[in-house]
């Protein structure tokens, strides 16, 4: 399977993703604020239909070694924080939330592991968005499944950004 997202639309992109089970864990990562912290964004999560999520980034410690933000992002700084609606929760399999658009997580048990699938939708249509984005959902997938298997992440600043530059390549 391919690691590489894709653009299925404009403003749409997709991730599928071969993650280690079991499914609960991979659940866990995803909705558990703690656990999410360690490869995408913690925060307080009202895990039902409406409730509110807060995202808090780190991106800049969640690998080692600790990196600075590039100048590029500085204007989030470390600690950024970005407010997010529960628009579906149903264990262990979908979780759908309103955040800079829709993101979609579809979990699926696939032998001893378990397919994720993730969808953004609606996002900006503009080419730095959609290459920023899917940099980003890239590095931290990249970061969920060296979680999820107990390795130790390389920094996320400067595989983001080598990834930047692979979808700078390949999105017109």
């Amino acid at each position: 399977m391919n690691t590489y997202g894709k653009l299925v639309e404009p403003t749409t992109l997709r991730f599928e993703r071969m993650m280690p089970g079991p499914i609960e864990k991979v659940w866990d990562y995803i909705t558990d604020g703690e656990k999410r912290a360690r490869w995408f964004a913690g925060g307080p999560t009202d895990l039902r239909a409406g409730g509110d999520m807060e995202l808090v980034f780190h991106n800049s410690q969640l690998g080692s070694p600790s990196e600075p933000t590039p100048e590029k992002y500085k204007e989030f700084g470390d600690g950024f924080r970005s407010p997010a609606k529960i628009l579906t929760c149903t264990p262990p399999v979908l979780f759908v939330i309103e955040w800079e658009g829709i993101v979609t997580f579809k979990l699926e048990e696939e032998g001893a592991g378990v397919k994720l699938t993730l969808t953004h939708e609606k996002l900006q249509d503009t080419k730095e968005t959609r290459v920023g984005t899917l940099a980003g959902w890239h590095t931290h997938l990249d970061i969920l499944v060296d979680r999820l298997n107990e390795v130790e992440p390389k920094g996320f600043w400067a595989v983001h950004m080598a990834h930047e530059k692979e979808y700078e390549e390949m999105i017109s």
